[in-house]
């Protein structure tokens, strides 16, 4: 079976000093609270590492490790387990809001797998680096016409048929988002299910298709700025 990592590193727990992995948030003999674990956000829910997920398992586990990690129940404790309560429950927050979220759980697997993403930060001519090639043309026609709109707007124009056209090609990017999430549905089946050579394969596709879909949202916020929407 393919790992991300292997975060079951022998720890001895502070309190009765048997050892366990450094995954977990409480001592699986004692059931004393552990300080933040070493291991990625799946390990924080005793989960393998997957990007189709019960999403309603990981909302029950979440729940109940926050009931456990509520700092009501260490009023009486010492003061590192007070802090670790603090600390865990600060991790266990984020990576709920990783894991439950598709988009951010393909990223952080990715991540994990030691894939580069684009970052969010880029000029604007590394964005234009990055069109994909089946926009280029589209999207130089589509910025020449944010420009125009921009001009207009700042004079006090109103051009109806610049509006209808910006509204259209956004719409036609909204449905090109879903054709991306749809793909990427495919590659987490792939991923999921196949073998090393098969898991290879559906990380380069992955990448390549968020690279996309951040790109195509971008357009999309762009025309949204531009429209006033």
């Amino acid at each position: 079976m393919f790992k991300v990592l292997d975060s079951a590193v022998p720890i001895a727990c502070w309190s009765c000093s048997i050892g366990h992995n450094d995954s977990t948030l409480f001592c699986p003999h004692c059931s004393k609270i552990q300080p933040p674990p070493g291991g990625d956000y799946f390990s924080v829910f005793s989960l393998e590492p997957k990007l189709n997920l019960d999403l309603a398992k990981l909302e029950h586990e979440f729940h109940r490790l926050s009931r456990k990690l509520h700092p009501d129940r260490f009023a009486r404790a010492l003061d590192n387990e007070k802090q670790w309560s603090l600390a865990d429950t600060a991790l266990l927050n984020d990576a709920y809001r990783t894991l439950k979220d598709p988009l951010r759980r393909t990223e952080y697997l990715l991540k994990l797998l030691g894939a580069e993403l684009s970052a969010g930060d880029e000029s604007k001519e590394e964005k234009s680096a990055r069109a994909p090639a089946d926009l280029l043309e589209e999207v130089f026609e589509l910025n020449m016409q944010l420009e125009e709109m921009r001009a207009a707007r700042k004079s006090g124009e109103t051009d109806f048929a610049l509006e209808a056209s910006l509204t259209q090609a956004r719409e036609k990017y909204h449905v090109l988002l879903e054709a991306v999430d749809e793909d990427l549905r495919s590659e987490w089946d792939a991923w999921d299910e196949g073998d090393n050579v098969k898991r290879s394969s559906a990380q380069k596709e992955m990448v390549a298709l968020l690279d996309r879909r951040r790109y195509l949202s971008n357009l999309v916020r762009d025309v949204n700025e531009v429209l006033g929407a």
